[in-house]
C-alpha cells in the first residue's frame, strides 16, 4: 500500500531550547571505533536508570523472544566535485534518485544554476539542470545515476566530521547488512552491529527484520523555529515489508518487544502505524515528527547513538524516554566522556514505564 505520511505530532508547549545541551566539541567522534561494537553504551531503562556498558552487552540486555528492527537502507555515494560552464565551482550532493537517470539534489554554487544549466561532474561527465523542486535542483545525468555515483562520487560525510571521506569512511559509514542503495546519511545505530555479534543475538532467541528508510540530508538540518509546533519536517522514503509486519505479530504473541535500531527505523515503523492499526506493510514518503506527547503504536525501545543538541531526533528520543531522563542521560554522556552523533557511542534506550 502506498502512502504518503504527513504527520506532525508537535506539542506546542515545548520550544526549541528545551532540547538544547553543551557539548564540548572534542566529544564529537571523528573517526570510527576500532572495531564494530567497540563502542560504549549507555543503558537508560524503563524507569530512568542510567547504566554504563560496553555495546558487546547489549546480547545479555536483550531477552529471547525479542525482535530487532533494521533499516537495510544503503548509502551511495551522492557528493560530486564539479564546476559550471563558467568556470565556478560547485558541489552537489544527491537527495534522492527518481529515475535511472534522474535525481533531485542540493548544489551548493556561488550563484544558484539555472534550468538548462550543464554542470561538468567529477572531471567524468556532464549532468543537466532540467529545473527545481523547492530546494533540490532536478538534474538530469547521461547514464544510470547509480552507476556513475559509484563511479565518481564520494561518501557523503556529516557537516560534523571535519575530514574528507577515505577508504575507512566508505567501509565502515555502512552497517554490514545494508542492501538497499538510496540513503545519503547512514543509519548510523546499525553501524555497531558486526556479522559475528548477529549471529550471536540469533543464537540468543532475539530475531530480526527490516525496514527501509532512505534517510535525506535533511536529518541534520537545523530545526529553525522556537516552537517546534512550527517546524515542517523533511521527507524521506520508506518501506515496512509485510515480513516485518509478521514477525512484529509474532514477537507481539510471544511476549517479546519490538526495539528499533536506529531513529530511523523507528521513523519507519510509527509511519506505517500512523497509516492503519493494526499494523500493515506499507510504503511511501514520511513526514512523521515524533516529539514529547507522542503515543508510539509499535515501539518498546530503541537502538541510537547521541543526537545533536535541538534536533528533530533528540526531541523523538525525548518522546520514548520522557524529557527528563534524556536531559540526565544526556549530562551523564557529557560529564563521563562518551563520543556523540555518527561515529559516537550508542544507547539503548527502554521505553519509559507507564
Amino acid at each position: 500500500m502506498a502512502s504518503r505520511v504527513r504527520v506532525s505530532t508537535s506539542h506546542p508547549s515545548y520550544s526549541l531550547s528545551d532540547f538544547d545541551y553543551e557539548l564540548p566539541p572534542e566529544l564529537i567522534a571523528q573517526h570510527p571505533s576500532a572495531e564494530r561494537g567497540g563502542s560504549r553504551l549507555l543503558h537508560l531503562d524503563a524507569h530512568g536508570g542510567l547504566h554504563d556498558r560496553h555495546f558487546g552487552d547489549i546480547a545479555a540486555l536483550l531477552r529471547p523472544g525479542d525482535l530487532l528492527v533494521f533499516n537495510d537502507t544503503r548509502v551511495i555515494k551522492a557528493r560530486l566535485a564539479g564546476r559550471k560552464a563558467s568556470g565556478g565551482k560547485i558541489e552537489v550532493l544527491v537527495e534522492r534518485i527518481v529515475g535511472p537517470r534522474q535525481a533531485l539534489a542540493h548544489v551548493r554554487a556561488s550563484k544558484s544554476p539555472g534550468p538548462g544549466t550543464v554542470l561538468h561532474l567529477a572531471d567524468a561527465f556532464d549532468a543537466v539542470v532540467a529545473g527545481r523542486e523547492g530546494e533540490l535542483f532536478d538534474l538530469r545525468f547521461p547514464d544510470d545515476v547509480l552507476k556513475l555515483l559509484d563511479a565518481h562520487g564520494a561518501t557523503p560525510l556529516p557537516p560534523y566530521i571535519t575530514h574528507a571521506a577515505d577508504a575507512e569512511d566508505e567501509a565502515r559509514y555502512q552497517t554490514v547488512y545494508a542492501r538497499e542503495p538510496g540513503a545519503v546519511a547512514a543509519p548510523t545505530a546499525g553501524l555497531h552491529f558486526d556479522l559475528p555479534m548477529l549471529d550471536r543475538l540469533q543464537a540468543a532467541g532475539v530475531a530480526r527484520a527490516f525496514v527501509t528508510l532512505h534517510v535525506g540530508a535533511g536529518t541534520f538540518q537545523p530545526v529553525r523555529v522556537e516552537n517546534i509546533a512550527d517546524h515542517v519536517m523533511h521527507a524521506e522514503w520508506y518501506t515496512v515489508p509485510q515480513a516485518t509486519v509478521d514477525a512484529i505479530a509474532g514477537a507481539r504473541a510471544a511476549g517479546g518487544r519490538v526495539i528499533a535500531v536506529g531513529t530511523t527505523s523507528a521513523r519507519a515503523l510509527e509511519s506505517a502505524a500512523a497509516q492503519r492499526m493494526p499494523l500493515q506493510a506499507s510504503q511511501g514518503d514520511t513526514r512523521l515528527f515524533i516529539t514529547p506527547g507522542y503515543r508510539f503504536q509499535v515501539l518498546d525501545g530503541l537502538i541510537t547513538n547521541f543526537h545533536l543538541p535541538q534536533s528533530t531526533l533528540l526531541m523523538m528520543v525525548s518522546a520514548l524516554a520522557g524529557m527528563d531522563p534524556i536531559r540526565r542521560a544526556y549530562a551523564h554522556a557529557v560529564a563521563q566522556r562518551y563520543r556523540f552523533f555518527s561515529y559516537g557511542d550508542a544507547m539503548l534506550i527502554e521505553a519509559a514505564a507507564a
